[in-house]
């Protein structure tokens, strides 16, 4: 059997009756037993005529279910991979399902639609173009807007939830799932559809699936964000999430910033020369109202974060997802960001961002940054966003690792600029021996051992030795001068997470029986126990090894 006759098939004949009618008897009763399958808005399905339904994709169980919601036989479309076997083609076939060769203009299976609703029939399309999962829904493709204006059939938009927790390898589970379906939709029919009108009207019908897949419960995408922190990342990341087209509120310390920033839509101090897009609403931190977001963005410095957690952490809705933009750990215990966060919020999800990243040379030119999440819809969903605004994002469940890579980063350019004046062996030496022990810990922690030789760790630390406005760069080379720790942040005017973020290091480790020296010999510079000039000179100094030696017998 060839592709030409699964189609001439459903063009002429329909599926065969015998076959389906069997399957579906043994189908509904399984899924309502074993799936607890609940169907909503049958009541707004035509009881005869050609319908088109639009729904999303989320596994190979959707068509199955869907059809669950009529009283005859629904015909969809299955990847053309699926018909190379010829026996499980012929049952696919004889069940409803006609090959779509995806990523084309496939205009077999336009045919084989118009065909099948010309006679009265049904047809399930999934716009998508193939399954998505997890998170949001996907962007839809525009040859369902085509179909509709060809054949001037209503259109059904369906949300299916829970299919795709069904399967697992070759387990199906017992999981609940539901189907919802909404109210018809009506286009006038033309002969050809441009593309333009195809995806104009495409655009009318995925917001309605939306909508279902939205009462169900699924993951909406992200619309609103609130920013907390107006520095320079934070400014940056309000103007990324607005360039993806949401509506971002921009929280200052205080008012007199809120309009000031409001006024110029320039942030002079953190990030001249960039203007706020029109989606940035900015305002006192005081004032927002984070029950509406969907996102909150903490971009604030670790050492900041339990009071910025403290006014507004109450406020977080088990319906929003929590981003923490800092690069260091949280005092006194120094605990990681998102498990501080995670504990003291109701969100549903906490990530972090990471990687070579710094704010004007992002918005300007690009950047690659990892997005460490342990929940992939909530990934997805903040990935998705930063992808729309323009740029390469790395996902991982390695949270702990996306995190510490950051503190690796932090106190290894802070290292190497404190040694810079003893040369460039001293410089190297001290970056590389305290990244190292760095990533020793955070192995002990349970980060994988990709992360800080990847992107988040080492690419983070090449950007940051070579941009020109480094915080800690500047921040190792006061310490080479003498200047104290506690006056490095008033000198530079803003914090270098690295001074305060090393201590903690040093002692996490410590605790945690992970040798490092080095980073415990930069933590004694830090808090002035060891003169700059001592700790440069330890770097090279060769180690004293233990003398061995065999007592002779008496």
């Amino acid at each position: 059997m060839t592709e030409d006759r699964y189609h001439e098939r459903h063009r002429t004949r329909g599926a065969n009756p015998i076959v389906y009618w069997i399957s579906r008897a043994f189908v509904q009763p399984f899924a309502h037993l074993y799936f607890r399958l609940s169907r909503i808005g049958m009541e707004h399905i035509p009881k005869s005529g050609p319908i088109i339904f639009a729904s999303n994709h989320r596994s190979f169980l959707d068509p199955f279910v869907i059809a669950l919601l009529i009283r005859r036989p629904m015909y969809y479309v299955a990847k053309k991979e699926l018909f190379r076997n010829r026996l499980y083609a012929w049952f696919l076939n004889s069940l409803g399902a006609f090959p779509v060769d995806r990523g084309a203009a496939d205009g077999d299976m336009l045919q084989t639609a118009k065909a099948i609703l010309a006679r009265g029939d049904c047809v399930l399309i999934f716009p998508e173009g193939t399954r998505t999962r997890p998170g949001a829904l996907g962007r839809p493709k525009r040859g369902v807007g085509r179909l509709v204006l060809e054949t001037g059939a209503p259109v059904v938009p369906v949300a299916a939830i829970g299919t795709e927790a069904v399967r697992r390898g070759w387990r199906i589970r017992p999981h609940k799932i539901r189907i919802r379906a909404g109210q018809p939709l009506y286009f006038p029919r033309v002969e050809k559809a441009s593309p333009q009108l195809a995806a104009a009207v495409t655009d009318r019908i995925w917001p309605n699936v939306m909508l279902q897949w939205e009462w169900l419960g699924g993951t909406p995408p992200l619309r609103r964000a609130a920013v907390i922190g107006a520095g320079s990342w934070g400014t940056a990341v309000a103007v990324m999430l607005a360039r993806a087209g949401l509506q971002v509120d921009l929280a200052t310390r205080t008012r007199e910033q809120a309009e000031a920033l409001a006024t110029t839509r320039v942030n002079e101090r953190y990030l001249p020369g960039v203007e706020l897009p029109r989606g940035v609403n900015v305002l006192r931190a005081g004032d927002l109202q984070l029950a509406r977001h969907d996102l909150v963005a903490f971009a604030v410095p670790a050492a900041a974060l339990p009071a910025a957690l403290a006014e507004h952490g109450g406020a977080v809705t088990p319906r929003t997802g929590l981003l923490v933009l800092s690069k260091g750990l949280v005092p006194p215990l120094g605990t990681l960001a998102s498990a501080y966060a995670a504990e003291r919020t109701r969100a549903w999800a906490v990530g972090a961002l990471g990687g070579p990243a710094h704010a004007d040379a992002a918005l300007r030119d690009g950047a690659s940054l990892v997005l460490g999440a342990v929940d992939p819809a909530f990934s997805r969903q903040v990935g998705d966003a930063l992808a729309a605004a323009g740029f390469d994002v790395a996902q991982t469940t390695d949270l702990v690792g996306v995190e510490l890579a950051g503190c690796a980063k932090n106190a290894a350019a802070l290292a190497a600029a404190a040694a810079a004046h003893a040369g460039p062996n001293a410089a190297g030496a001290a970056a590389g021996k305290v990244f190292a022990e760095v990533d020793a810990y955070a192995r002990h922690e349970g980060s994988r051992p990709g992360t800080l030789a990847g992107l988040a760790g080492t690419g983070d630390l090449v950007a940051t030795v070579l941009a020109s406005g480094s915080r800690n760069r500047r921040a190792g080379e006061l310490l080479a001068q003498g200047v104290p720790a506690g006056e490095i942040c008033t000198t530079l005017g803003q914090t270098a997470e690295g001074v305060e973020c090393v201590p903690l290091l040093a002692a996490r480790a410590r605790d945690a029986g992970v040798e490092a020296p080095v980073l415990g010999s930069l933590a004694g510079l830090i808090e002035g126990r060891l003169e700059p000039a001592r700790w440069t000179a330890s770097l090279t100094a060769p180690k004293q090894r233990p003398r061995t030696g065999s007592a002779k017998a008496a």
